[in-house]
């Protein structure tokens, strides 16, 4: 609704709403200053007027989005002392799986609820850290044992899901990340088949190259229920 009144040129407005959607959760959920925040996805000015107009509306209709509840919550904790205390005292025990996924205002209010007695719990792989462009970093598992000096790490290094190959696969590509844990994760199963690398230039060549192979399992009598 707001975008038709702001004097930019989009090739595709479908995308462009997406990609501003997704700069206004990094925003809130890295708690970055407005003013001083450029965005990628259209001119600052107009980036701004979108996100003061969004906000404005969000408090006429007296809702919040997803990355509100952190926000509105982290500066709760912040202004309010004596209720942040309440909710320390609630929770003795706290876990958090898929942990490489937080972002920076997640993990400042998770640090503020364990507090003062830090009975925190974290699972989670750097590895696996694919949410960047929602602010999560995989710094914050990296550096959980600086934040936490009493902190004790568990690997859980053997992987059932998956064949040798795969996991050795798998291990040498990501072992070119330089910051990162370093482990080595072996396979309960067998080496298995070879990996088989395929390039493909269009989504369409590569979807036609998956249903070829479907079929051609098929026809050798392997059910389609065993395919993944």
């Amino acid at each position: 609704a707001i975008l038709p009144r702001l004097s930019w040129n989009t090739d595709n407005e479908k995308d462009t709403i997406a990609d501003i959607i997704t700069e206004i959760s990094r925003v809130k959920s890295e708690n970055y200053d407005i003013e001083s925040y450029y965005p990628l996805s259209c001119p600052a000015e107009s980036f701004r007027t979108l996100y003061k107009e969004y906000n404005s509306w969000l408090r006429k209709k007296r809702k919040i989005d997803f990355d509100d509840m952190m926000l509105y919550t982290y500066d709760l904790f912040k202004a309010r002392p004596d209720i942040l205390a309440l909710w320390q005292r609630h929770f003795q025990y706290i876990l958090v799986d898929e942990f490489q996924d937080i972002n920076m205002i997640q993990y400042e209010i998770l640090k503020m609820l364990a507090k003062p007695i830090n009975n925190l719990f974290i699972v989670g792989d750097d590895d696996q850290s694919i949410y960047s462009f929602r602010g999560s970093k995989p710094e914050y598992m990296i550096n959980f044992g600086s934040d936490y000096p009493d902190s004790v790490r568990v690997a859980l290094d053997i992987n059932y899901r998956c064949s040798g190959n795969i996991i050795k696969s798998a291990a040498r590509l990501i072992s070119n990340n330089t910051n990162r844990i370093s482990k080595n994760i072996t396979a309960a199963a067998e080496d298995g088949l070879p990996v088989d690398v395929k390039a493909f230039k269009t989504l369409a060549e590569q979807n036609k190259a998956v249903v070829e192979q479907i079929l051609e399992y098929h026809e050798k009598d392997v059910p389609y229920a065993d395919m993944a």
